[in-house]
């Protein structure tokens, strides 16, 4: 029991804590690299005023789409599926077993597991818009450069994020499993394969939301998709059609998002 406290003894109030000069010295550091590197790339607010004669009247045609249009995007937004659907199942393939050679739990090489990610590092490294760009110099304009560089995207993102949900499982059912003589590949496929598919679904529905909104980007270097045609009315200054095109891509990303949301709620229940 605590001693009772003496009759007319003042609470002691707590100390308040000292602020250092810590956080002031952080904000100005901050503001300091902020107005340095506004000054680098030649940040010019007056600009803002000056055009706004020519924003104010683009602005205006955005917010009217050409619902004549729709028939002409029709295909394009099909391939734009098509190329989403493609890439997911090729890269999500490819990306299961790297994972697991990704993940230190799964993979006793240890030299295999340093290669393996130093590789998928690179991998990640190059924005997918660069990878298309790069298609498209080697095998030309068209769907095909743009599933090939939606595949290389969806392998760096599935494999980093599928091995660390390895990383992350319960090695119990794994050493049984090598207890009782089991391979290791044999030990992966029964313990930790069932362990980790939840994740892995998920994670393949989360690129196939990332490859639909990527594949009306890439399109702009002639990768295929929505992208070609917004580059083809944006050079016209049809913004009454460029309006209906982001506003198909803003229904079509909102409804497989929605759907791709609730799936992934229930696997990972």
């Amino acid at each position: 029991m605590s001693a009772p406290t003496k009759p007319g003894a003042a609470a002691r109030q707590p100390e308040r804590p000292k602020r250092g000069v810590g956080p002031w010295i952080a904000g100005i550091v901050l503001v300091t690299l902020t107005v340095w590197s506004a000054t680098g790339v030649k940040i010019d607010l007056a600009s803002i005023w000056r055009n706004w004669g020519n924003a104010s009247g683009t602005i205006v045609k955005l917010f009217q789409p050409d619902y004549s249009f729709f028939p002409q995007t029709v295909g394009p937004i099909v391939q734009t599926l098509l190329m989403a659907i493609i890439a997911t199942a090729v890269g999500s393939a490819i990306s299961l077993p790297l994972a697991f050679l990704a993940s230190r739990v799964t993979n006793p090489s240890r030299a295999l597991l340093a290669i393996v990610r130093f590789l998928n590092n690179v991998v990640r490294a190059v924005p997918d818009l660069l990878y298309a760009a790069i298609f498209v110099a080697v095998i030309g304009t068209g769907a095909l450069s743009g599933i090939f560089a939606l595949v290389l995207f969806n392998i760096g993102i599935v494999v980093k994020l599928v091995s660390e949900a390895i990383d992350g499982l319960d090695q119990g059912p794994q050493e049984a499993a090598l207890a009782a003589g089991a391979t290791w590949f044999a030990a992966d496929r029964a313990a930790m394969l069932p362990a980790v598919a939840p994740s892995y679904a998920a994670q393949v529905l989360y690129t196939f939301e990332v490859n639909i909104r990527a594949s009306t980007v890439i399109g702009l270097v002639g990768a295929g998709g929505l992208g070609v045609l917004i580059d083809n009315v944006r050079t016209f200054y049809h913004y009454h059609y460029l309006s209906l095109i982001i506003l198909e891509i803003l229904v079509l990303v909102l409804v497989v998002e929605t759907i791709s949301s609730t799936l992934r709620r229930r696997l990972t229940r």
